[in-house]
């Protein structure tokens, strides 16, 4: 056994990616904006009890938390507040994160992480949390990664189904689009999601009323998209994507590469594709009506330049559950 091994339970968590349907960015001005969590592109995270420094092995950094780089300042926050939550500030561990998802790409990946060394380290330590209690967790350690964020990715990365979050409150929502599918590509560029909110602050202060005006137009298409998951009209929630593709591009939120991987979507017969996330880079997501036509915009899309997709099934009945393990 070596220095930083001893006996222990070792904590396990998972939380998964989000896609953001409607409603980045106006979200954080109090509108809605509608969430799909993606439960095959999991994050894993393992917390084992060591003794010496606690150690962390997650996107290619391994070595002593304490001196982890810069990027890794939320999962280091989202890791002593579970220790402190759990009452164990004395007890060392390993944490370790498996990814099936890129970081830096809108699909949530600090919250994930965040949420799933929580939930290890409270795993290991034998420490129940209520969902309200992981979800404020979780929120401190994205305060480190996003300065002031809205919530929705703490929300969106533990929930069962598709969710509507507004003013800091999830309500799970009804969704009757049975065959479509999502797809959703990877652009290849780096996006910040503190760097985006802090740039449309800026505008926005700079410029309240026009400004004003195109988030209050995200937030109306997020409330007409709560309508059509409902009403199962897969052709209108394609039409609110592509009209707030065009306004979050006037929100100075997109780069060609987002535009050029939407039309080629468009192209191959989505429904439906905007940017999705923080912009600035980051996935797009479109909307076909039936696999055969996703795997065709799929395909497409890479032709395009995509760097990976994926293509998530939309189904009535979202499965998916929140406990120490999930």
């Amino acid at each position: 056994m070596d220095s930083h091994s001893s006996p222990g339970r070792e904590g396990r968590g998972r939380t998964w990616a989000k896609a953001i349907l409607l409603g980045e960015h106006s979200v954080v001005y109090g509108h809605p904006a509608i969430a799909v969590p993606l439960h095959d592109l999991r994050m894993r995270a393992t917390a084992t009890p060591i003794t010496g420094p606690s150690m962390l092995h997650s996107l290619g950094y391994s070595g002593p938390l304490a001196s982890s780089p810069r990027g890794f300042a939320c999962v280091a926050r989202a890791f002593e507040a579970a220790r402190e939550f759990a009452g164990r500030m004395d007890q060392s561990f390993a944490i370790t994160t498996r990814s099936d998802f890129p970081h830096e790409r809108g699909m949530g990946s600090s919250a994930a992480a965040s949420g799933a060394i929580i939930r290890a380290v409270l795993d290991a330590c034998g420490r129940r949390a209520s969902s309200e209690e992981l979800f404020a967790l979780t929120q401190m350690a994205e305060q480190v990664a996003h300065g002031r964020p809205s919530g929705l990715d703490a929300a969106a990365t533990c929930a069962p189904g598709p969710i509507r979050f507004q003013g800091g409150r999830m309500t799970p929502l009804s969704q009757r689009i049975e065959g479509a599918c999502l797809i959703i590509a990877d652009s290849g560029v780096h996006g910040s999601t503190r760097q985006a909110v802090e740039g449309l602050r800026a505008r926005y202060e700079q410029d309240a009323e026009g400004i004003g005006a195109l988030i209050d137009r995200l937030g109306e298409l997020a409330t007409m998209a709560v309508t059509a998951l409902d009403e199962g009209e897969a052709p209108a929630l394609g039409a609110t994507m592509d009209r707030a593709h065009t306004i979050l591009a006037e929100l100075e939120l997109g780069l060609p590469v987002l535009d050029r991987l939407t039309a080629a979507a468009r192209g191959a017969g989505a429904l439906g594709a905007k940017l999705t996330g923080g912009g600035l880079g980051g996935c797009i997501i479109a909307l076909a009506d039936d696999p055969g036509t996703a795997e065709r915009i799929s395909s497409a899309l890479r032709q395009a330049g995509a760097a990976t997709t994926w293509i998530h099934r939309m189904r009535t009945s979202e499965t998916g559950e929140a406990g120490p393990w999930h």
